[in-house]
C-alpha cells in the first residue's frame, strides 16, 4: 500500500474515533491500532498534532469532492448551479462525519487557531472553484474565492445543525447566500464600470 493510501486509510479510521475522543492523540492511537499500525506512530503521519490531522482530513474531503464532481459531469450546468451542486456533493459525502467536523470547527474557533481555520477554508473554497472549472488567474481569482467563502462558511455552520432530508434546508440556506453574493457581484461590476467616468481627467 502506498503512503498516500495508508494515510487515507488512517484518516477514515480516525474519523470513526473523533466523535468519542475528539481530535486527540488518544483518537489517533486507537485509529492506528485499528489499521494494524503501531500506536506510537502518530507523529510520523501528523507531526503537528490536531491541526495536522484536521488539515489532512480537509484535504482528503476536498479530493473526494473534486473526484465526485468529475464523475457527476457538471459541464452542462451554468457556473452558479455547478458550484451549488459541488457543495451539495460535499455535504452528502460528509454526512457520516458531522460530529468530527463539528469538533473540528469548535477547535478551529479558538483565537490562536484562526489562521489555520482561514487556511483550511481558503483551500476548500479553491477546490470548489477548481472543481467548477474556474481558470481565472487575475484579480477575479481572489474576489471569487472571497465571495464564495462568505457564502460557504455560514452554510457549513447551518449544515452542522441541519436534520432535514438530503440536506434540503442547508441547500435552501445556501441558495439564499448565493443570491446575496450575486447581488454583491453585480454591484461590484457596476461600480467597476463607473470608475473610469468617476476618475478625474488628466490635464
Amino acid at each position: 500500500m502506498s503512503e498516500d493510501a495508508k494515510r487515507d486509510e488512517l484518516i477514515e479510521a480516525l474519523l470513526a474515533q473523533v466523535p468519542f475522543d475528539g481530535w486527540t492523540s488518544r483518537a489517533l492511537r486507537q485509529a492506528l491500532v485499528s489499521i494494524g499500525e503501531h500506536p506510537d506512530d502518530g507523529p510520523i503521519y501528523f507531526p503537528g498534532g490536531a491541526g495536522d490531522m484536521m488539515m489532512a482530513f480537509c484535504a482528503w474531503a476536498d479530493e473526494r469532492m473534486e473526484q465526485a464532481a468529475v464523475a457527476a459531469d457538471l459541464a452542462a450546468y451554468r457556473v452558479p448551479a455547478r458550484v451549488r451542486a459541488i457543495i451539495a456533493l460535499r455535504f452528502e459525502q460528509n454526512r457520516p462525519y458531522k460530529e468530527a467536523i463539528r469538533r473540528a470547527m469548535s477547535w478551529l474557533a479558538v483565537p490562536t487557531h484562526l489562521p489555520l481555520a482561514a487556511k483550511i477554508t481558503a483551500r476548500t473554497v479553491d477546490a470548489i472553484w477548481h472543481a467548477a472549472g474556474d481558470t481565472s488567474a487575475d484579480f477575479n481569482w481572489y474576489t471569487k474565492r472571497g465571495i464564495l467563502a462568505a457564502a460557504y462558511t455560514p452554510t457549513l455552520l447551518f449544515w452542522l445543525r441541519d436534520t432535514s432530508d438530503e440536506d434540503e434546508a442547508s441547500l435552501a440556506f445556501l441558495d439564499r447566500r448565493l443570491a446575496g453574493v450575486g447581488r454583491i457581484t453585480s454591484m461590484r461590476r457596476k461600480l467597476e464600470g463607473r470608475m473610469p467616468r468617476l476618475m478625474p481627467k488628466r490635464a
